[in-house]
């Protein structure tokens, strides 16, 4: 799927060799792509401003790549946002380097500002109950028709019941699901596939909507079929999924600023406050490294140390 410029320097001959380098060698995905583009375009803005491409590459100092790390610093940019910009850049000018057009990486010894440790904001079990069980109410008060709400609680129940990635759940077909042992495989990060399990409750959901969009269009549930669909019967896309969530969660009464992703959060917290072995919780999220998955028992240490607080007659 071909990128829409944004942005003059995508015209840039040498950039659109790092395009097709992402697409045709990392495989990687369209929201990867954009992100490192609008990098280096953002890049090129602060470099030569108005100026048209192609651009001096070479000409670019360690001192430029410093004093590009201070500007966004003094715009307020948040360190998670700095370290993601110069891990693009820095992956741009090593392309660069490996196909002979610049001799040193003026970006490989900076690293950023140390991002601070947080803790995921999640819903709690009984939180997330009052969000899945919205759709429901909304049907009955004839708000949603009866496909929607089916759709919805089937998108929600997946996301939470396997801790899929929203891009991972959209792509999801019929014939990907086990419908008897619940199993389905998807492809994560880096086009890597994975094993992620459906509870009985997603499977009862996706059974439900997969009989009334058969009873609508038999066509419609064939193997290679999306199972998500909008309202136009087209693939949904993640944006699609994030203002149903929002909506849901203001008629419930919770907070609207949470995303689908905290239901993966949710999911991976309320598994090792269950007693999860902390490595199958990494396999299941997908996890390359299990200091990833780690954050969340800091979760669960926060709900101890609260618990105690609030119990102990000595804390």
């Amino acid at each position: 799927m071909p990128l829409k410029p944004n942005h003059k320097a995508l015209n840039d001959p040498l950039v659109k060799r790092f395009e097709t380098y992402l697409l045709a060698e990392r495989n990687a995905s369209l929201n990867t792509r954009e992100g490192y583009l609008s990098d280096i375009a953002q890049f090129v803005a602060f470099m030569w401003k108005a100026a048209e491409p192609p651009y001096r590459w070479r000409d670019v100092a360690d001192s430029d790549a410093r004093r590009f790390v201070a500007d966004l610093t003094k715009g307020g940019a948040l360190a998670t946002t700095v370290k993601r910009k110069l891990a693009s850049l820095r992956t741009f000018f090593r392309h660069l380097q490996k196909g002979g057009e610049m001799q040193d990486n003026p970006f490989s010894m900076l690293r950023g500002p140390k991002k601070a440790k947080t803790v995921p904001r999640t819903l709690s079990p009984s939180e997330v109950n009052e969000f899945l069980a919205q759709p429901l109410k909304d049907f009955r008060a004839k708000t949603l028709d009866r496909f929607a709400y089916l759709r919805d609680v089937a998108i929600f129940e997946f996301l939470y019941s396997t801790g899929c990635r929203i891009s991972e759940a959209i792509s999801v077909k019929w014939g990907m699901i086990g419908w008897r042992d619940g199993r389905v495989i998807v492809t994560g990060k880096g086009s890597k596939d994975r094993l992620v399990i459906l509870g009985s409750k997603a499977l009862d959901a996706l059974g439900r909507l997969r009989a009334e969009m058969e009873r609508r269009n038999p066509a419609s549930v064939d193997a290679t079929a999306d199972v998500f669909l909008s309202d136009r019967r087209e693939k949904i896309s993640a944006r699609f999924v994030e203002r149903h969530m929002k909506r849901y969660l203001a008629e419930a009464g919770l907070p609207t600023d949470l995303s689908p992703h905290k239901l993966r959060h949710s999911f991976a917290t309320h598994l090792l406050d269950a007693g999860a072995d902390l490595r199958s919780v990494q396999e299941m999220l997908g996890h390359a490294s299990l200091s990833t998955t780690q954050v969340y028992t800091h979760v669960s240490i926060a709900r101890l140390q609260d618990a105690y607080a609030s119990a102990h007659p000595r804390a």
